[in-house]
């Protein structure tokens, strides 16, 4: 349905010229110029719905904001010079300009029109590009160049309009939203989970409340999700590990109709606030993991970041994630560091108590005190080597990780089909391909020698068609596929692809093989390749590379089979090609085979082959095509809680991977 980019020339008007403070000059509009030229350059601004924000209504405002508060805002605009100075000393880092109240207005109405044209299926997604920016506004308070909270406001709107019950908002940005929490602290139809720059309460703005135990309060305990950062420097693996870790299990769990984003890019590199370490390819990740919730259902608005390049970087990402396009491999060790597991840990034992995704993992709770212990342990052979956390050091200039990054287009051809199904046309989005080619005759016959059950005419033939289209995907022609062979010859055929794929150009290759697949014997240990069984007959690591578990029997085990050890397995490894073979008796639904392959999407640059059995529905094939294009999954609804035996089953791989995998670690290493 398309992505919306609502933005209004006016929100540059407001500079904080008025004040000699240096601290002032980082929030400018530069920002968002900045932020729209880098779009328009990509040709990512041309690809999306662009709507002009209109003002906020005073009844809009009015749904989180006192109108005494609103008022008081309105005056500014006749306000002097000194007048202006005199009141926004009366709040924490406020600087009114006369046209503060239009662009503020503009800022909250630019939210209000994307959750609308969302909402009402105009759209899937969007990016609002506003300023001010607005997740520390309370109801009745400025607060940290925040005016009018944008966020909140365009919460309070979907529910009360649109008549929606549960909304998840994610604050990336590197402050703590503390407006956000104060005006949903006890609400229930609304999750907030914040991460935040927090040093112990030493950083701004020094509230206890930003602390991992402060989880709402009332009928909203639970629903606010705290986990505080204690040193600088966090990066890409800690960001992804938090996803992974904490706030997806809860958001499965939630089960949000709506997914809105305090888009803050301070938390990147470069920027002089946050002094953190991720790289603007990270957010195309968080994006893209968010959209497999709420049906793709996410509105994103702009809040801090105030380093131009990194900022504009990062917008880019995030806007390209919510085009449909792959999200860029990650750069660097995928290592969380110490501080952030503690931080991690702290908050899941917070919250522990009011999830039961949480509740039979083990979430003890750990000391918080500043670390610099670094994890022990050999990382996965093959990976570069990346920045780690470290303590009170200023963030690298971010010039040389951002001149490599590179925005790079995606294939034409986002997904190709080599099915034979009679009637699958029929179920396939209109520009997914049906492919017509196949490999070469006798080189299929090559491939295929050494494995009997691809002797027969039907079993060769899907061979050949699988070939080509792999073939396409290694040469970048095409993004991803999905092929079939003979439910006889499943062994067989992916023993054929994992080969075909190492041997043109795949380093890293992932396999997740669903059913009644063992690991081809012949396959080297070389690290190359990753396996991974869901469906064995017992939970088994076999070595690093080599991992079983049976299939789980709830929609809950499924979710933490997939959460808490498939994914951190997957961005450990950071494979460039993924295989992901549904055999015989894999036991998964249409809805569950669309999530995994959704989430597995966001490794390798999106190149992900489904190989199915020639038996399958239709209907399968056309669910994975819709979510390998890049369309949402559909929803699982209300998550189960896992059985005891798959708790089981994954805590034992946890402790026994643990060592060598690190981000599967969701709580720090014990010193001694």
């Amino acid at each position: 349905m398309g992505t919306a980019l609502v933005y209004h020339e006016d929100m540059t008007a407001t500079r904080l010229d008025l004040w000699t403070e240096l601290f002032c000059e980082i929030e400018r509009p530069e920002r968002l110029t900045a932020a729209l030229d880098r779009l328009r350059q990509r040709g990512l601004e041309q690809r999306c719905l662009r709507l002009s924000a209109r003002e906020a209504s005073k009844e809009e405002l009015g749904l989180v904001h006192s109108p005494e508060y609103v008022s008081l805002v309105r005056k500014t605009q006749v306000l002097g010079e000194k007048e202006l100075q005199a009141l926004s000393g009366q709040f924490d880092a406020i600087y009114f300009h006369p046209s503060t109240f239009h662009c503020a207005r503009l800022a909250a109405g630019a939210g209000l029109q994307l959750v609308d044209a969302v909402l009402t299926g105009a759209v899937q997604n969007g990016l609002a590009l506003v300023r001010p920016p607005g997740h520390h506004s309370q109801r009745a308070a400025a607060n940290g160049f925040c005016v009018f909270n944008n966020v909140a406001i365009a919460a309070a709107h979907a529910k009360q309009k649109h008549g929606l019950h549960r909304i998840l908002i994610v604050d990336w940005d590197v402050h703590h939203g503390q407006g956000i929490q104060y005006l949903f602290e006890d609400d229930p139809s609304v999750l907030y989970f914040s991460w935040h720059r927090y040093e112990h309460g030493r950083f701004w703005p020094f509230l206890r409340e930003s602390d991992a135990d402060a989880v709402g309060r009332g009928q909203g305990l639970g629903f606010t999700v705290n986990l505080p950062w204690n040193q600088v420097g966090m990066g890409n693996a800690d960001y992804v590990a938090a996803f992974l870790h904490l706030l997806l299990p809860l958001a499965f769990e939630f089960d949000p109709e709506l997914v809105l984003v305090s888009a803050g890019f301070d938390s990147a590199i470069g920027d002089p606030e946050g002094q953190m370490q991720a790289t603007p390819e990270c957010f195309a990740h968080l994006t893209h993991l968010l959209q497999v919730l709420a049906g793709g259902r996410v509105c994103a608005m702009l809040e801090g970041g105030y380093h131009l390049e990194s900022l504009a970087e990062s917008v880019c990402m995030t806007v390209q994630t919510l085009l449909g396009d792959p999200a860029p491999p990650l750069s660097g060790l995928m290592v969380p560091c110490q501080s952030a597991l503690e931080s991690i840990q702290s908050a899941r034992a917070a919250q522990a108590p009011y999830w039961k995704s949480l509740q039979l993992q083990d979430v003890t709770p750990v000391p918080t005190s500043p670390s610099t212990h670094s994890p022990e342990g050999r990382p996965p052979p093959l990976l570069p080597g990346g920045p780690m956390c470290k303590a009170a050091a200023p963030a690298p200039a971010p010039s040389s990780l951002l001149d490599q990054l590179c925005l790079c287009p995606a294939p034409s051809v986002r997904t190709t089909v080599a099915l034979t199904a009679p009637d699958i046309t029929l179920v396939l989005p209109p520009d997914v391909i049906q492919q017509e080619g196949s490999a070469l005759r006798e080189e299929t016959e090559a491939w295929a020698r050494p494995h009997e059950s691809l002797a027969r005419e039907e079993a060769l033939t899907a061979l050949g068609k699988l070939l080509y289209l792999l073939d396409g995907m290694l040469d970048g022609q095409v993004n991803s596929g999905i092929a079939a062979t003979p439910a006889s010859a499943a062994a067989a055929t992916l023993d054929v692809a994992i080969q075909r794929g190492l041997s043109h150009g795949a380093q890293r290759l992932l396999c997740v093989a669903l059913g009644q697949l063992d690991r081809p014997p012949d396959l080297a240990h070389d690290g190359r390749t990753l396996w991974l069984n869901i469906g064995g007959k017992e939970a088994a690591a076999l070595s690093m590379f080599h991992v079983a578990t049976p299939l789980p029997v709830m929609t809950g085990g499924f979710l933490s089979c997939i959460l808490g050890l498939v994914l951190p397995l997957a961005y450990g490894f950071q494979p460039d090609l993924v295989l992901v073979a549904l055999g015989p008796g894999h036991g998964l639904q249409g809805p569950h085979a669309a999530l995994l392959a959704a989430m597995l999407r966001g490794l390798a640059g999106g190149r992900v082959l489904a190989l199915l059995e020639e038996d399958s529905t239709p209907q399968l094939a056309g669910i994975l095509a819709r979510v390998l294009r890049g369309e949402a999954p559909p929803s699982l609804g209300p998550s189960s809680v896992a059985s005891p035996e798959d708790v089981q089953a994954l805590m034992y791989l946890r402790g026994q991977l643990e060592p060598q995998w690190k981000m599967l670690q969701c709580r720090p290493h014990l010193v001694v």
